[in-house]
C-alpha cells in the first residue's frame, strides 16, 4: 500500500465529506460540461465493482449505480466535489462487456478515446482490476489506449477482501511489475475492497493528490 501523509489522509477524508452531487451523463463529446476544474476518471472491465467503490469513495451509497446488469452505463456520468466546485469525478462506461452489441462497443471506444485525447482538464485515470483475476487482456486494451492518449493513469485493485492475504499480495505484485512497464502508468498502485473499506482513505487521498498537481 502506497504510504500518503497523514495530512493529505485527513485533508481528503474532509474533501469527500463535503457536497458531491451529480451533474450529468454524457453519451458523446458535445454533451460534455465546461472544461472548468480538474478532473479525475474511473475505468474498469464490467462487474469490476466500480460503482460501488466510487459509493464507498464518497461514503454514499446511492451516488453511483450498482448493477447486476454488467455494461449498463454507457455514457460518461460526471460529479462534483465540493461547493464551490473543487474537482469532478467521472465514470466512464465499463468495458469487456460480453453481451454488448457491436455497434455499442463501437460507440463506447470512440466516447472513450476522444475524451481521453480531448480533455485538457483530466488530470488522471484511475484503472480498477478485479484482485481475483489480475490484469486482463481485455484490461491491456484500455492500458494501451491510455498509453498511446499518454494520459496518467494509476492501477487500483478492488474486491481484496474476496482473496486470501497471500494471493492478494501475489497479484498485486505482479500488477506492480507490470505498471512500471507502461509509460503513462503511475508506478505505484493501490489495494482496496469496498465492502471492508480497506484502502478507501489512500485512494481519496491519490484522487486529491492527482488533482493537486
Amino acid at each position: 500500500m502506497t504510504e500518503f501523509d497523514p495530512e493529505l489522509i485527513e485533508g481528503a477524508r474532509k474533501t469527500f465529506a463535503g457536497p458531491v452531487t451529480f451533474l450529468k451523463s454524457a453519451p458523446a463529446l458535445n454533451f460534455l460540461p465546461d472544461a472548468i476544474v480538474p478532473e479525475v476518471a474511473f475505468a474498469g472491465r464490467s462487474n469490476v465493482g466500480k460503482s460501488s467503490l466510487l459509493n464507498a469513495l464518497t461514503n454514499r451509497n446511492g451516488l453511483a449505480r450498482t448493477s447486476n446488469t454488467p455494461g449498463r452505463t454507457q455514457e460518461l456520468n460526471f460529479f462534483d466535489i465540493g461547493d464551490p466546485v473543487k474537482f469532478r469525478l467521472v465514470d466512464m462506461p465499463g468495458y469487456g462487456f460480453a453481451k454488448a452489441p457491436k455497434d455499442v462497443v463501437k460507440k463506447w471506444r470512440f466516447l472513450v478515446n476522444d475524451y481521453l485525447r480531448g480533455r485538457d482538464v483530466l488530470k488522471r485515470v484511475l484503472v480498477l482490476i478485479d484482485s481475483r483475476h489480475g490484469i486482463k487482456d481485455v484490461d491491456r486494451e484500455i492500458l494501451d489506449m491510455l498509453d498511446a492518449a499518454a494520459v496518467s493513469y494509476r492501477i487500483v485493485m478492488t474486491k481484496g477482501d474476496k482473496i486470501k492475504p497471500a494471493e492478494l499480495a501475489d497479484v498485486t505484485e505482479r500488477t506492480i511489475a507490470e505498471a512500471r512497464k507502461r509509460p503513462a502508468a503511475h508506478p505505484d498502485i493501490l489495494a482496496t475492497s469496498s465492502e471492508k473499506n480497506d484502502g478507501i482513505a489512500e485512494l481519496r487521498a491519490a484522487v486529491i493528490e492527482a488533482v493537486s498537481v
